[in-house]
């Protein structure tokens, strides 16, 4: 059977069509101002003719950078980790750097792959979207001897350095501002059941017991969706009819919920009052708009890839732990404050 598959343009292709030796190609490639102007023309004709397309394997095998940084996130489908790829891609492109993204579904089995894949091609740097980790994926990282960034939340045993918020105090602010509305019968909705989940609960228990109430949650192992928080909604609601709050780890669930509760008949906020977390646009959409918590997940990347580059420079970082903060959208779906 022939082979159809079309080959590529090689160094040898440009240079047989410039009339130059390979080498002078080569140069051309590394650093343009180091040709004549006439020759660098030409080759610049001849690359962009032939589709020329560069190969930076002998490079990432013969130098000790690669310029690329590796990335690691939960998800491709959580629009959460998008915005936090395109703050560090608006650090790092400026700088010259490549971006190699991988994504491991939660499971630290998985990340200890794509790890070991990333490192295999000999980034320079990497940031991770997790803040726990098997043994094996530390050591293979203390092995490669490169600069990390832990990102989201802070982990009890950094790696390096860490950038993110406290999630716990964030999901503490938002109970409480539930609370200041007299929404003392909430119920928190969990799901996937990662750290920021479980740190949202906690602060959620803070609140209600700072506040001597009795909290009150339910949980799943399911991947959030907005079908997911309409189930939890009836689930809540057989078991605990007289709730007037539900906080939900995130938008999705919250978005669910409304959805759910406005098929039912149950006026949001009057009878029961919504939040979620991160502040998701499709919040600000809906009628009520979703109060959510603002993660800032852009500034997140944006500063976990600057902390990068600059030790990547051979700068001293002196702080381990940067905290970017977080606010609340109180939007309308928690109802009025109540009167003292």
């Amino acid at each position: 059977m022939n082979d159809t598959r079309k080959r590529r343009p090689t160094l040898q292709d440009i240079a047989d069509r410039v009339g130059v030796t390979k080498m002078t190609v080569s140069r051309y490639l590394r650093d343009p101002d180091a040709v004549a102007e006439g020759t660098r023309e030409r080759i610049a004709e001849a690359v962009e003719a032939l589709g020329y397309i560069p190969n930076r394997a002998p490079d990432i095998l013969s130098n000790a950078t690669s310029r690329a940084i590796g990335i690691l996130i939960p998800s491709l489908s959580n629009q959460v980790f998008s915005a936090v790829v395109r703050g560090i891609e608006s650090v790092t492109r400026p700088a010259g750097y490549q971006t190699l993204l991988a994504h491991y579904g939660y499971d630290p089995a998985r990340e200890e792959e794509q790890v070991a894949s990333l490192l295999s091609y000999h980034v320079d740097g990497l940031i991770l979207s997790d803040s726990q980790h098997t043994e094996r994926t530390r050591k293979m990282i203390a092995t490669a001897g490169i600069p990390v960034v832990e990102i989201m939340d802070f982990p009890e045993e950094p790696i390096d350095m860490v950038v993110g918020m406290d999630h716990r105090a964030a999901a503490r602010a938002m109970t409480e501002a539930m609370l200041a509305r007299g929404r003392t019968r909430s119920v928190y909705l969990g799901a996937r059941l990662d750290v920021r989940t479980r740190l949202r609960m906690e602060g959620y228990y803070d609140a209600m017991q700072a506040a001597g109430l009795e909290g009150r949650h339910l949980l799943t192992g399911d991947a959030s969706t907005f079908t997911l928080g309409g189930d939890l909604l009836d689930q809540a609601l057989a078991r605990w009819p007289d709730l007037n709050g539900l906080f939900c780890t995130n938008d999705d669930m919250a978005v669910g919920v409304i959805l759910r509760a406005q098929a039912r008949g149950i006026p949001v906020p009057q009878q029961i009052a919504v939040a979620g977390v991160n502040a998701l646009n499709i919040g600000r959409a809906i009628s009520p708009q979703l109060a959510s918590i603002v993660t800032p997940r852009e500034a997140i990347g944006c500063e976990a890839a600057t902390l990068l580059l600059a030790r990547l420079a051979g700068q001293t970082v002196t702080r381990q732990i940067h905290d970017i903060g977080f606010t609340l959208f109180e939007g309308e779906s928690l109802g009025e404050r109540a009167l003292t």
